[in-house]
């Protein structure tokens, strides 16, 4: 009993982070990893290094059966199963460690793609929502790649609102089958995959049903492979189904369970992105060093120049932001999972129970993610010059390959109104208690600022700017809130503010606390350019918090509560001074000397 009480009070609720003080102890950091998920790690990056990489132009040029082959030599080494039960085939491991498979091979462009698809999306719907009959006819071949997946769910009509999907499936008069019509669209794996999870509407339902729908069971064609600005060696067909026979017994889940199937996946799918997007940064800070260390103009590394060196620690600093919230929100999910566990759910149902609890984090680490993605590879393209623009080198690809990674998962526009949304629908439902702190925020707007004394731990100043965005939060979220009522629903550009707001926070806590952490291992000196992307980070961030407060509150604010609330916005985002110039360089140099990504 007491392990249950211990594993339930370690896990936050999805949300708390905002309104409860989270300890550097009580979160994971990659520095943990222990040797042997060091070895899994590693296994990856070799299988990258030599399957891979050497054919990156054979996989984009579609090549018949190339990527099916990579699937089951990747299935060999046991990566295809990392989250399946042993029983079932797999390497049985939790989900921190399948987030570092997702990492390690989020560096392998369109590999990375086919990889996530069907360990994913693919497999997993299977996996937490199949009866045991199906888990043991189609969960093995999965995990070693005899059996290849796809998930069909995207229309021509349908995209972010999925569940208006036309696709059908009519029950046969014999009451054995289901005949199922319609088409599908951006539909990855669909060129080699022998088995489609396919959603769609029996009758005149109302919300969509899950199939587990065989290749082998006919009337399903495909169009010809989609041309894509990037991850062009991903299969990504439309498919088309004409009275495809589903045997009855291949339902997934429950009836009209298939929207819920749908929006659990793809919060395991936005985390997994997040996680994907690491991998694929660490590679292309690398290729970025390496070239300025090798390219030489006027008489010298252009790695000697400010400019170069600016852009190389940003990477970095963005990176290191990035993959400490994935792993923060990644070790919270864990602890919910087992704490559910503990108390005696079935470990399926606890892992989507748990990553549930954690939608808004999920939402929110893949806004973040993507969008430092994106910014990285641009940037690499800029430090490569003119080489950056040729097809010959790995950072071209990787430009083109990345912009995907906003749209896959709910655009980030979506996801962006989706973290506020689920916010106020846990608040409304009693499961969070934001509107309690929103108001001690506004009584705090009539008060004479008081300044907090020195506590003596590390980086006061940094968390004391950071407990100050929470509070810019919660009072641009809480007064919109109350004053757009009905209508703050459809206030997307306020509702996308507050968003960028509470995301940054998280990412600033988040790294932060990984910071402070390392530093109680390595001290001060061995954590000195931690400390440095961490101020940097915290610095750049207070000028956008006030930015993005001011847009938000200039919309629905007037008067005397408009000034009051720009000068309490102007009180929460306020930093002291600090020498970012100076930080930058000291991470460059570091980066440098290394010659690779080191942190």
């Amino acid at each position: 009993m007491s392990e249950v009480l211990e594993q339930q009070n370690k896990a936050i609720k999805g949300g708390e982070w905002l309104i409860k003080t989270t300890q550097p102890q009580d979160i994971f950091i990659p520095e943990e990893w222990s040797e042997e998920h060091k070895m899994i790690a590693k296994s990856a990056t070799d299988f990258l290094a030599a399957e891979v990489y050497p054919n990156l132009d054979r996989i984009d040029g579609m090549e018949e059966g190339l990527m099916a082959s990579l699937m089951d030599k990747a299935g060999e080494l046991g990566m295809l199963g990392l989250s399946v039960p042993e029983d079932l085939g797999g390497m049985g491991m939790d989900f921190k460690t399948s987030m570092l498979g997702a990492e390690v091979f989020g560096a392998g462009h369109s590999f990375s793609v086919a990889y996530s698809a069907h360990t994913g999306i693919g497999t997993l719907p299977i996996l937490y929502y199949g009866n045991e009959e199906q888990k043991k006819k189609y969960i093995p071949g999965l995990a070693t790649g005899e059996l290849k997946a796809s998930y069909c769910l995207t229309e021509p009509s349908s995209g972010s609102d999925a569940n208006s999907g036309k696709t059908s499936a009519k029950l046969t008069e014999d009451g054995n089958h289901y005949l199922i019509n319609g088409q599908k669209m951006w539909i990855t794996n669909a060129g080699f995959a022998d088995i489609f999870i396919v959603f769609a509407k029996i009758d005149d339902d109302k919300n969509l049903t899950a199939f587990i729908v065989e290749k082998e069971f006919g009337g399903i064609t495909l169009n010809p492979e989609e041309k894509k600005m990037g991850i062009k060696g991903s299969s990504t067909r439309q498919v088309f189904f004409n009275d495809c026979k589903v045997p009855v017994e291949n339902m997934l889940s429950e009836r009209e369970n298939g929207f819920k199937i749908a929006l659990n996946i793809l919060n395991i799918g936005r985390i997994k992105l997040g996680g994907g997007v690491i991998g694929g940064n660490k590679d292309i800070i690398n290729h970025s060093v390496k070239y300025a260390l090798e390219r030489n103009q006027f008489g010298r590394s252009i790695s000697k120049y400010g400019a170069i060196r600016h852009k190389l620690a940003e990477q970095a600093i963005r990176t290191y932001a990035t993959e400490s919230a994935i792993y923060r929100a990644t070790q919270n999910i864990q602890d919910a999972i087992d704490a559910l566990i503990s108390g005696g759910m079935d470990k399926e149902k606890a892992i989507l129970k748990g990553i549930e609890q954690y939608a808004a984090e999920c939402a929110m680490m893949k806004v973040y993610s993507s969008e430092q993605l994106d910014f990285v590879v641009d940037e690499a393209v800029q430090i490569h010059g003119g080489m950056g623009y040729s097809a010959e080198t790995r950072v071209e690809r990787a430009y083109r390959d990345a912009r995907i990674n906003r749209i896959f998962e709910g655009t980030n526009e979506i996801n962006r109104m989706l973290t506020v949304d689920m916010l106020i629908r846990k608040a409304m439902k009693g499961e969070l208690d934001l509107m309690g702190p929103a108001m001690a925020v506004a009584n705090e707007l009539m008060s004479i600022p008081e300044s907090p004394e020195d506590d003596g731990k590390p980086m006061f100043e940094e968390r004391m700017v950071v407990e100050n965005f929470k509070k810019c939060v919660l009072m641009v979220a809480g007064s919109a809130a109350q004053k757009l009522t009905q209508t703050f629903a459809k206030e997307q550009e306020v509702l996308m503010s507050i968003a960028d707001m509470a995301i940054w926070t998280y990412v600033c806590e988040s790294t932060l606390l990984r910071t402070i952490k390392i530093m109680d291992t390595q001290g001060e000196t061995g954590a000195k350019d931690h400390i440095a992307m961490t101020k940097t980070l915290i610095y750049d961030t207070a000028d956008r918090m006030n930015k993005s407060g001011k847009d938000a509150i200039n919309a629905f604010v007037e008067g005397d509560e408009l000034r009051m609330m720009m000068m309490g916005l102007k009180r929460f985002t306020k930093h002291g001074p600090f020498n970012a110039k100076s930080a930058r360089q000291q991470v460059a140099l570091s980066l440098i000397e290394e010659g690779k990504y080191c942190y």
